[in-house]
């Protein structure tokens, strides 16, 4: 008789029970009785809100699915609630479905439409791969030395691919490729040293380049809405940069001392590198046109409001514009249509206009009010409000697998936070270093899908990542505080 032991039971899919919660706790927040100081288009957007959190945590449906179902939600109940301008006729489907599709409008969904064109491009002529073999080759062979190598690849990488996906994308398979070139397995000491030590300064540098990542956009989208303040890609790195540049360190010596690889030195590993950049062959004419482009790109991002007045998404757009042109640019439409994850576009705008909807029917003001106001934050110094705040990020965080889709929940909680607690002229400054802690992505390998990326080699263990992520977090958020009582009051930015 066929002993059970062996007989591994089905894993229950949970995804239709996260579904019906999600729609049950949606329409109870729906019904509960409201005070009065709630319009009931504001208390709508909090149950869509809720409905949408619900979702994004565990990832019932993929979150484009989730998108469209957000759309239909608030195109139906805010349709039939009582117009704000006018409380005794209904707001009307027609008028909800406008400011449902209203993020679709926000320039910030234009550049990160840009954006992925532009790592498409990236990847279509292989100048990421190009530029992050001939970094490695120049490190030497060491495993200190190939440590360091990965992360200044993430780093340059990160000024010309606005993509942390295919930053990782590109770094993480030459790793591996060094890794078996010495004969060693892909999940060896040495692999998950590399493989983390890449995806985590990826991470480190999606919060030093506005352009680094899209969760950038969705705050920046909200900011420049709701407070009328533009943050230019230079205003963004002298911010931001110091802090990653101090994490990029941190990161070497954490990784250096928490995994020990088998081997000092990996030979072979620089003919591998060598051997494959002579594969890629001589740089193709696309690839010199496509770095002419990028560094006009940099060169206008960095000197936006300084010497010139063109903003960083007319700019993009232009470059895109200019990479799809016949005979000058890099790629054909075709190409484009494969690369680029359109998914991601509709669920960035849909993100904003989620947002949107709760600022401007008073929902996250009424929600910022009784969850932060009943915690007397309007009594406490501004450094320790945004330690405590920091340290509620970060733990939610734990809950969320796309730092966009956190921005979008939060950013507008936390614009209207700044009224709730009257911090004026520190308003912009406040919501930028909490989206700064919205791209801690360092715990996990799900709190980001570079790490998801890099998880799915086999490469580490989720123990491996947590050991790293800890101190990383530690130390990013000690220097979050360090920054908002030094660096960032210097500088004007608190």
């Amino acid at each position: 008789m066929e002993s059970t032991e062996n007989i591994t039971k089905p894993k229950r899919n949970l995804k239709p029970y996260w579904i019906a919660l999600a729609f049950t706790v949606m329409i109870v927040i729906m019904l509960l009785p409201n005070s009065g100081d709630l319009p009931v288009m504001g208390q709508r957007a909090l149950a869509i809100l809720a409905f949408a959190v619900i979702l994004w945590m565990t990832e019932a449906v993929a979150y484009p699915v989730s998108s469209a179902m957000i759309i239909g939600l608030l195109a139906v109940t805010l349709g039939l609630a009582p117009d704000m301008a006018n409380p005794d006729v209904m707001l009307g489907t027609k008028s909800a479905l406008q400011m449902a599709l209203g993020g679709f409008s926000n320039s910030a969904v234009a550049l990160v439409a840009a954006a992925l064109f532009l790592a498409a491009a990236m990847q279509a002529t292989n100048l990421h791969k190009r530029l992050a073999l001939y970094i490695l080759s120049k490190v030497g062979v060491k495993t200190g030395a190939i440590v360091f190598g990965a992360i200044i690849v993430s780093i340059v990488l990160a000024f010309f691919v606005p993509s942390a996906t295919a930053r990782a994308g590109a770094v993480v398979p030459i790793l591996l490729g060094m890794v078996a070139a010495f004969g060693l397995p892909h999940n060896s000491r040495l692999g998950a040293l590399l493989v983390i030590t890449a995806v985590q300064s990826v991470s480190i540098w999606n919060i030093g380049i506005k352009t680094g990542a899209a969760q950038n956009m969705v705050a920046l989208g909200f900011i420049e809405k709701e407070m009328g303040v533009s943050v230019s890609w230079g205003a963004w790195f002298l911010y931001a940069a110091p802090w990653a540049i101090l994490m990029s360190i941190a990161l070497y010596f954490i990784m250096i001392k928490l995994i020990k690889p088998e081997t000092q030195v990996v030979e072979g590993g620089k003919e591998l590198i060598q051997g494959q950049l002579k594969e890629l062959g001589p740089m193709k004419s696309s690839e010199k046109r496509l770095i002419v482009v990028a560094l006009a790109l940099l060169f206008f991002w960095s000197t936006e409001e300084v010497l010139h007045p063109f903003d960083t998404t007319t700019v993009t757009l232009v470059a895109i514009a200019i990479l799809l042109a016949p005979r000058i640019g890099v790629f054909d439409w075709k190409t484009v249509e494969k690369l680029i994850p359109w998914g991601t576009i509709i669920v960035f705008a849909v993100g904003i206009a989620l947002g949107t909807v709760l600022l401007d029917t008073g929902g996250a003001q009424w929600l910022s009010n009784r969850v932060f106001g009943a915690m007397g934050l309007e009594n406490m110094p501004l450094l320790a409000t945004i330690a405590l705040l920091s340290l509620f990020n970060i733990l939610i965080h734990l809950g969320f697998a796309s730092a966009t889709s956190l921005s979008s929940a939060l950013i507008p909680i936390f614009i209207a936070l700044t009224t709730t607690i009257s911090l004026d002229a520190n308003s912009v400054g406040f919501v930028l270093i909490q989206q700064f802690v919205i791209s801690f992505g360092f715990l996990l390998p799900v709190s980001a899908p570079q790490n998801m990326l890099a998880y799915g080699t086999g490469s580490f263990t989720v123990k491996d990542f947590l050991k790293s992520g800890i101190a990383l977090t530690v130390i990013g958020y000690l220097l979050i505080l360090l920054f908002s009582a030094t660096y960032w009051k210097w500088i004007g930015l608190l």
